[in-house]
C-alpha cells in the first residue's frame, strides 16, 4: 500500500474532529526510490530481424533452423557448406569451388554432384530448374541476411513435398541490412582473394540494398582454380504497415576448373593431384545467370496477409566434361500465399494456403570435347518442365499451449522432351511424362510458458524424377516412378539459462528411392528406383554460454540409412552420409574485438562408398 492511499483516509478522519486552524501545514517530503538498473547480454548472432524469423519458423511442428549472417561474418564462408556447418541434420560437404554435396535426411544421396531432393531458393525463388535439378555455385553467402532451413515435410510453406525440405536465403533490405556501408576483403593460401562491397539505406517510403562480390582462387588441388562474380539489388517501397512491393535483381558468373575424383591409393599418396582424364580434357564449369523477381507483402485485413511473387531466371552453361555440355535455360513462375489468424468455433487458430507454378525451358547441345573446346556437335535436345503445387496448413489451439496441425499439398509435374539427330550422332525422339500426387501432413505443437517447445508430425513426401534421371534414349524415357516416403518425427527445442537446445528424431520409410550407379568412369551416373529403404536418425544441437565471452557450440547427427530386403542389395547400408557426425566449436571473444575459435569435426565411424 502506498503512502498516499494510507494518508488520505486518516486526514479525512482528523479533519472531522479537529478544531479549525488557519495556519498552513507543510506537505510531506516526497519519497525517493532507489535506482534499479536492468542489464542483459545481447546475442550478437540474433539481431531483431533474425529473432523475428526464428519466431516465425518456431510455429512449425517440426525441425527448422535459422542461420544468421552474423554467425559466419567473421570467418571465410564462400559456399553453402560453410554457411550451414552448424545446422543439425544438414550434411553439406565442400568439394571444390562453390560445389557442395548436400543431403538432408538422405535426400539426393545418390548424386555425386548437383542438387536433388532439396529446394534451394533465395527469397522464395528457386535456384533449382523447374524439374528440380539444381546447382550450388550461384549462391553468394554474403548477400543473405539470414538463411531458413526447413527439413523434410516442414517445408510445406513453400508448397513442395521433398524428402530434404527447403533451404531459403533471405536478401537484406534497406531496413534489415547490418550496416549502411560495408567493405570486406578476405585473403588466404592458394591464391585465395575475395572482395565484397555493399550499400543500404532508407529514404521516406523507399529503401534499397546493393552488393557486389568477386572471388578468385588457385585451389588446393591441381586443376581446381576458380573465379566468381556476384551482384545483387533489392529496391522496395512501403505503402503503410505491412504493405510493400519489392524488385530484386541478381546475377552471377562462375568459372571453375574441376579436378575430379581419385582412387583411394591416389588420395592417400598424392591428394593434390587432379584426375588425369579431367586434366587432359580440361574439365570445367562456366556459368552465367540473371534472376529477376517482383514481390509483395500486403496486409488485406487485420487477420490476413498476402505474400506473392512473379519471377524469371536465365542461365547459360558451358561445361566441358566427357563431352562439352552447352545449355541455355529459362525459368519463370509465380507463387502466392495467404497467412490468416483468427478463431474457429471460438478457438484460436491460424493457417496458410497458396500455390506455386513454375515452367522451365532448356535448350541442350553436346559437343566433342577437344581439351575444353567445342568439337563436332553430337546431340541436341529441347526440354520443358512444368510444376504446380497447391498447399495449405492450419493450426487449431485446443488449449493455450497445445495446437493440432493438419495440412497437405497436391502437386503435378510435367516433362516434355524432344531431341533431333545430328551429323555427329544423336537420335530423334519425342517423349513426355506427367506425375500427380497428394502429400498430407498431421502434427502436434506444445509450448511451455517459458517458450520451450515439443513437436511431432507425420508427413508424406514425393519426388518426381528430373530429366537427368529420366535419361532419354532412342527407346524413350527410363521407366522411373516418383520416390515416395512417409516420415515420422518428434523433437524439442528451447532455451534455459545458458543453454539452447534443438533435438529431433525421425524415421522415413521410402518406396522407389531414386539412387544412382556408375555406368562408366567419367559418364554421369544412371538412376534407378530402389526397393524399400529406411532412413532414420537424430539431429541434435546444443549451445552452452559458459561465460559472457565464452561459448561452446555442438551438433551431432546420427544417420542410419539402409535397404530393406532389396533383391540386389539385401539389407545393406546406403553409402555416402556418415552414420555419426559430431562437430564442436569453443569460441572466446575478447572485449577488444579479437577472438579464438578452435573447432573439431569428427566422423565417428567409417562411411560406405557403394551399395555392396
Amino acid at each position: 500500500m502506498s503512502l498516499w492511499t494510507t494518508a488520505a483516509p486518516c486526514a479525512l478522519l482528523l479533519a472531522g474532529v479537529a478544531t479549525p486552524a488557519f495556519a498552513q501545514t507543510s506537505a510531506p517530503d516526497p519519497t525517493t526510490l532507489d535506482t534499479v538498473i536492468v542489464t542483459a547480454t545481447r546475442n550478437p548472432e540474433e539481431p531483431v530481424v533474425v529473432a523475428d524469423a526464428r519466431g516465425r519458423l518456431s510455429r512449425t511442428p517440426g525441425a527448422v533452423a535459422v542461420v544468421s549472417a552474423e554467425s559466419y561474418a567473421d570467418r571465410y564462408a564462400p559456399n553453402l557448406a560453410d554457411m550451414l556447418r552448424d545446422a543439425p541434420g544438414v550434411y553439406a560437404q565442400k568439394k571444390w569451388g562453390g560445389d557442395v554435396r548436400l543431403s538432408i535426411r538422405g535426400s539426393g544421396i545418390g548424386n555425386s554432384s548437383h542438387n536433388r531432393g532439396t529446394l534451394l531458393a533465395q527469397d522464395g525463388v528457386p535456384f533449382n530448374e523447374a524439374d528440380g535439378f539444381g546447382d550450388f555455385q550461384l549462391i553468394d553467402p554474403l548477400t543473405a541476411r539470414y538463411t531458413e532451413v526447413w527439413k523434410g515435410g516442414n517445408a510445406l510453406r513453400f508448397g513442395g513435398s521433398l524428402l530434404g525440405g527447403a533451404i531459403n536465403l533471405v536478401t537484406p533490405t534497406g531496413h534489415t541490412a547490418g550496416s549502411d556501408y560495408s567493405l570486406r576483403l578476405d585473403g588466404g593460401a592458394w591464391g585465395t582473394l575475395r572482395g565484397h562491397a555493399e550499400i543500404a539505406g532508407v529514404r521516406g517510403d523507399w529503401d534499397g540494398f546493393a552488393a557486389v562480390t568477386g572471388l578468385t582462387t588457385d585451389g588446393w588441388r591441381d586443376h581446381s582454380s576458380g573465379q566468381e562474380q556476384h551482384g545483387s539489388l533489392n529496391i522496395g517501397r512501403r505503402f503503410g504497415q505491412d504493405r510493400e512491393v519489392r524488385l530484386l535483381v541478381s546475377g552471377g558468373y562462375i568459372h571453375q576448373d574441376i579436378p575430379g575424383s581419385l582412387t583411394l591409393s591416389q588420395a592417400l599418396n598424392d591428394p593434390r593431384q587432379a584426375n588425369a582424364g579431367n586434366a587432359a580434357l580440361n574439365y570445367q564449369r562456366d556459368m552465367a545467370s540473371v534472376r529477376t523477381t517482383l514481390q509483395t507483402r500486403w496486409r488485406l485485413s487485420d487477420s490476413t496477409v498476402f505474400e506473392g511473387a512473379l519471377y524469371g531466371t536465365w542461365k547459360d552453361l558451358d561445361h566441358p566434361i566427357f563431352q562439352v555440355i552447352d545449355q541455355q535455360s529459362r525459368n519463370h513462375g509465380a507463387f502466392g500465399r495467404f497467412d490468416w489468424e483468427g478463431q474457429v468455433a471460438g478457438v484460436r487458430a491460424d493457417a496458410f494456403y497458396g500455390l506455386w507454378y513454375r515452367q522451365g525451358d532448356l535448350d541442350a547441345k553436346q559437343w566433342v570435347n577437344l581439351a575444353g573446346s567445342h568439337g563436332a556437335l553430337t546431340a541436341r535436345s529441347f526440354q520443358n518442365a512444368t510444376g504446380l503445387d497447391v498447399f495449405a496448413e492450419g493450426r487449431l489451439f485446443v488449449t493455450d499451449s497445445l495446437a493440432l496441425v493438419a495440412g497437405g499439398t497436391w502437386g503435378r509435374a510435367g516433362r516434355d522432351y524432344r531431341s533431333v539427330a545430328t551429323p555427329g550422332g544423336g537420335f530423334s525422339l519425342t517423349a513426355d511424362r506427367s506425375f500427380d500426387w497428394f502429400a498430407p501432413r498431421l502434427g502436434l505443437l506444445w509450448e511451455s510458458e517459458a517458450g520451450a517447445q515439443v513437436f511431432a508430425n507425420v508427413t508424406r513426401s514425393v519426388e518426381p524424377p528430373n530429366f537427368s534421371a529420366l535419361s532419354p534414349t532412342v527407346g524413350g524415357f527410363q521407366p522411373l516412378v516418383p520416390q515416395e516416403a512417409v516420415t515420422v518425427e518428434a523433437g524439442a527445442r528451447g532455451r534455459r539459462g545458458p543453454f539452447t537446445w534443438d533435438l529431433t528424431a525421425y524415421r522415413a520409410e521410402l518406396e522407389h528411392e531414386l539412387l544412382n550407379f556408375i555406368v562408366q568412369p567419367g559418364i554421369p551416373a544412371a538412376t534407378f528406383n530402389a526397393g524399400p529403404t529406411l532412413h532414420q536418425g537424430i539431429e541434435a544441437g546444443l549451445d552452452w554460454r559458459i561465460a559472457p565471452a565464452l561459448r561452446l557450440r555442438q551438433t551431432y547427427t546420427l544417420s542410419d540409412f539402409f535397404f530393406e530386403g532389396d533383391t540386389a542389395y539385401g539389407d545393406n547400408d546406403l553409402p555416402v552420409v556418415p552414420p555419426h557426425l559430431y562437430r564442436a566449436e569453443l569460441r572466446y571473444d575478447h572485449p577488444t574485438g579479437w577472438f579464438i575459435a578452435p573447432s573439431v569435426e569428427w566422423s565417428v565411424s567409417d562411411s560406405w562408398v557403394d551399395y555392396a
